[in-house]
């Protein structure tokens, strides 16, 4: 099959995949005014983590994302403040609390992927069956290597089993890969 990269002077696979990716966003872009409670990229991050593995703690939440203790935890602010999360006393210790998606959280992140998936349904269905077909196969793929290389940099990076950092089934499903988000199944 005979492509052309969007991206003047790059035919690989990557720069393809890379202006798919803007193309996401553009398409994803337009759905934010019908979300009641938009948040940031970051914030995003914190509701998928925390939806896959509730009632961690920030420090675990900190190792999740990557990030320092004060980043996450004025996100975590931020996101209380709009109330998509709460934090509770730690039943196992008094010095700690526990990170938890609110009704409004779970329901913002159903929202949110009802209003990606309707975007991209409409995008799928333009598609020839053939096509369509390939690139699942494709992103069927695609999916479980991203995954797979995902699990080693963890792993070899010594997460110990933190929730949310390893590739992980939420409640609903949901593959959650280091906390950015979940893919649905194929």
């Amino acid at each position: 099959m005979d492509t052309v990269s969007p991206l003047p002077g790059r035919p690989d696979a990557a720069a393809i995949a890379s202006s798919v990716v803007e193309l996401l966003e553009v398409l994803w872009g337009g759905g934010r005014d019908l979300v009641a409670a938009p948040v940031s990229v970051s914030q995003l991050r914190v509701l998928y983590v925390l939806e896959a593995s509730d009632g961690i703690n920030l420090r675990t939440l900190t190792q999740a994302l990557d990030t320092r203790p004060s980043s996450a935890s004025r996100l975590c602010d931020r996101l209380e403040a709009i109330g998509l999360v709460q934090r509770n006393p730690s039943a196992a210790s008094r010095r700690e609390l526990e990170l938890h998606l609110t009704a409004s959280g779970r329901a913002f992140l159903a929202g949110l992927r009802a209003d990606r998936e309707q975007s991209l349904e409409r995008v799928l269905e333009a598609m020839p069956d053939a096509d369509r077909r390939a690139l699942m196969s494709g992103l069927t793929s695609f999916r479980a290597a991203a995954m797979g290389i995902t699990a080693q940099r963890t792993t070899s990076a010594g997460s110990h089993g933190v929730p949310g950092v390893e590739p992980v089934a939420d409640a609903s499903g949901h593959d959650v890969v280091r906390g950015v988000g979940p893919a649905r199944s194929a």
